[in-house]
């Protein structure tokens, strides 16, 4: 059967409208997108025995995923549900780039009917296939013509049997010139997964899960070092909670978190101190080392947020929060150079370079080479130099 796609792909909506008010008959259609994880296995589970119970003609499953991050139980359990379903059950692998990749082919297969969109592809085995391969090689039923989008998917469904029954889904009008003219003749109920376990299944995903520890373990610090009312903390925290449940479905390294956590520590060391040193740079290797090893086959960390959050916090770890800390703590003055013939201790020795405390607040610091002054000996402020104090021993 060959549908226009031009002018069906309008049509097919307009005719699932009139549909709705003139026939009880109804196709589900749920939408799953990303990995299938054990929220997405429970909502399909639970589509399939819903349109069972529901009499619906037929569920379709609007597909999109890379993979699975279930073990091979439950990946199993939900095949077996599909290919048992008393309704017949379609995979739609459709929309920009769908893709039914890993054990989300095996999901797919599962299906007695399977229709893929221009550009989709499938995996079956070793091979991924696009729409017109999978099509030759037997494994999908209705080819990019047919699978092009929703509606004429849903109109390609008619005559096709599946668990027992012959699918009436629309009607043909034949034309003088052209394809024949369709109109759906069953309702489309779209389901999504509710608000609660589609917020976990977003956390779950890959790059969210990742970038919320990032910033979970950059609020602690923050909180650590600005002496704040607890609501860095706080959301840190809840950052955290988030992260440790998305992690804990993924397949996560667990030498990724540890490496996360020393480059975390090697930053805060600096901030302490106020300079980037040693434990700057242990941060930095750390945190890039930890964020590449982070997960395991077959999930991987794209480009953009591993980019992202490693500037992220290498940013706020040597700017925003010394300037941050620094601002907070500093004894406000007419002018820095009131500050002169002040007298501190060094924090950190001055080879010449080093940072001091003075006012109870730390400041890098610049001594002559010819006088060095290790830690906790005193120091005199003898000039300021931008954002560097110029200091002297106390007892030079």
């Amino acid at each position: 059967m060959a549908l226009g796609l031009g002018l069906l792909g309008p049509l097919l909506v307009a005719s699932a409208s009139s549909a709705a008010s003139t026939s009880t008959r109804h196709v589900d259609v749920v939408q799953v997108s990303g990995w299938i994880d054990p929220i997405v296995v429970d909502f399909l589970t639970k589509s399939v025995h819903e349109s069972e119970a529901g009499g619906a003609e037929a569920l379709v499953i609007q597909l999109d995923s890379p993979g699975a991050v279930v073990g091979a139980r439950r990946l199993d359990g939900l095949t077996r549900t599909i290919k048992a379903a008393s309704v017949p059950v379609a995979v739609w692998i459709g929309g920009a780039g769908a893709r039914a990749k890993g054990d989300a082919g095996e999901v797919a297969l599962a299906a007695p009917i399977i229709g893929m969109a221009p550009h989709a592809h499938l995996q079956a085995g070793a091979r991924v296939l696009n729409a017109a391969q999978a099509k030759h090689a037997g494994l999908v039923q209705l080819d990019e013509q047919q699978s092009a989008v929703l509606g004429t998917f849903l109109a390609s469904l008619d005559g096709r049997s599946a668990a027992g029954r012959t699918l009436h889904t629309a009607t043909f009008t034949p034309q003088k010139t052209g394809p024949p003219k369709a109109a759906l003749t069953v309702q489309g109920r779209l389901a999504k997964l509710e608000l609660g376990p589609r917020t976990m299944h977003t956390v779950a995903s890959p790059p969210v899960a990742y970038l919320l520890l990032c910033a979970g373990l950059a609020l602690v610090v923050f909180e650590l070092f600005t002496g704040g009312i607890g609501i860095a903390a706080g959301v840190g925290a809840v950052a955290l909670v988030l992260a440790a449940y998305g992690l804990a479905v993924l397949p996560t390294n667990p030498w990724g978190i540890a490496l996360l956590v020393l480059g975390t520590f090697g930053f805060a060391v600096d901030v302490q101190t106020g300079v980037p040193r040693f434990w700057t740079g242990v941060g930095v290797v750390g945190f890039v080392a930890g964020s590449l090893v982070l997960y395991r086959d077959p999930v991987q960390l794209g480009w953009l947020p591993l980019v992202g959050g490693v500037v992220g916090v290498v940013l706020m770890m040597l700017a925003g929060l010394p300037a941050t800390v620094r601002s907070r703590f500093s004894t406000p003055t007419i002018g820095r150079e009131s500050m002169i013939g002040e007298v501190g201790e060094a924090v950190v020795a001055l080879d010449p370079e080093g940072v001091v405390k003075v006012r109870d607040a730390l400041w890098p610091a610049r001594t002559n080479r010819a006088t060095p002054v290790a830690v906790g000996e005193g120091v005199r402020v003898v000039g300021i130099d931008g954002s560097r104090l110029e200091v002297a021993p106390e007892h030079s």
